[in-house]
């Protein structure tokens, strides 16, 4: 089957003329994808665009080239995948013009990345994130990439910008590895938060190391865990190739959208409603109790670019 792609100029001319969440076929609001029409100017275009708000915005973007058979990483698509995603979420016409919304030469930059070894965050996206960093002005010698030991890394202790990225995977303890979960190393205690499947981990965001401090939240969704069993139970036959990045700034709408693309695998994969080993109800929490974003889909701006084939939501 062909690949059907969405560019960065079609999103553009189709946002124009119809409600940003719907312009690509999103089914935040059941809408069917725009057929084509004559449309507007891009800068009639980007004018609608910024008319929208942005807190709860997602951009999920996918390349069916992004992972191989052997799943290896393509880093040029992935590099791509990213700026076309930031470019969206930002209402900007380049990458640079976005990543000068996130950081600025002054800023101190902490990439917080995951390393679980069966599935970790991946240098072809760390690179990517650092690379644009770079771009912006940072200095190298203020851009910390690490996962364990950021509690007492100088770098992420004095960052004024992080950027958080992680796969996403079902989890043992709190049902889903989040974006909000990976904050969970800025604490002494990372146990302290498992209780009832980990609902409070949106407290660690109010935290002086990391409150107002996150510009960008990254759930990889290249080659996602959407089963497991037990705390050690990784089984390779649970990955599937779905080529995707979900990137926002409110980190409950990033990891609601990918929460709903693993409960649509896990049904097509089972052929029925299976509840996961823990509940994730961390992510609803996150919004509901602790007022940290948001988590109703019917609240969420939704933009779907790139490859949609197997998309799921």
């Amino acid at each position: 089957m062909a690949k059907m792609i969405i560019t960065r100029r079609d999103f553009l001319k189709a946002a124009a003329v119809t409600p940003v969440a719907g312009a690509i076929g999103c089914c935040c609001t059941g809408a069917a994808s725009v057929p084509p029409r004559p449309g507007p100017s891009d800068s009639q275009a980007a004018a609608a665009l910024k008319s929208a708000p942005r807190g709860s915005r997602v951009v999920l973007v996918r390349d069916g080239n992004a992972v191989a058979a052997d799943r290896t990483l393509n880093a040029e698509a992935i590099q791509a995948m990213l700026d076309d995603a930031v470019t969206a979420l930002f209402n900007e016409k380049s990458p640079a013009a976005a990543w000068n919304k996130i950081v600025t030469p002054g800023d101190t930059v902490g990439i917080k990345t995951n390393a679980w070894r069966q599935l970790p965050t991946g240098k072809e996206v760390e690179n990517a994130i650092k690379k644009r960093v770079l771009e912006a002005g940072v200095p190298a010698d203020r851009i910390g990439i690490a996962d364990r030991g950021v509690l007492n890394n100088p770098l992420f202790q004095n960052a004024t910008v992080l950027i958080n990225a992680r796969p996403a995977r079902v989890h043992y303890w709190a049902g889903m590895g989040s974006c909000l979960k990976n904050y969970i190393q800025f604490v002494p205690k990372p146990s302290a938060y498992h209780d009832d499947a980990c609902a409070d981990l949106a407290t660690i965001w109010s935290l002086p190391i990391v409150k107002d401090k996150t510009k960008l939240n990254i759930q990889v969704m290249l080659t996602p865990l959407f089963h497991n069993v037990g705390p050690s139970g990784f089984n390779e036959k649970y990955l599937w190739t779905y080529g995707g990045l979900i990137v926002g700034q409110d980190v409950v709408a990033v990891d609601a959208t990918a929460y709903r693309i693993i409960q649509a695998k896990r049904r097509q994969f089972f052929g029925e409603d299976q509840a996961l080993e823990t509940p994730a109800h961390h992510i609803a929490l996150a919004d509901t109790r602790h007022k940290l974003g948001t988590s109703d889909p019917a609240k969420i701006e939704l933009i779907k670019l790139g490859w949609m084939e197997g998309i799921l939501i």
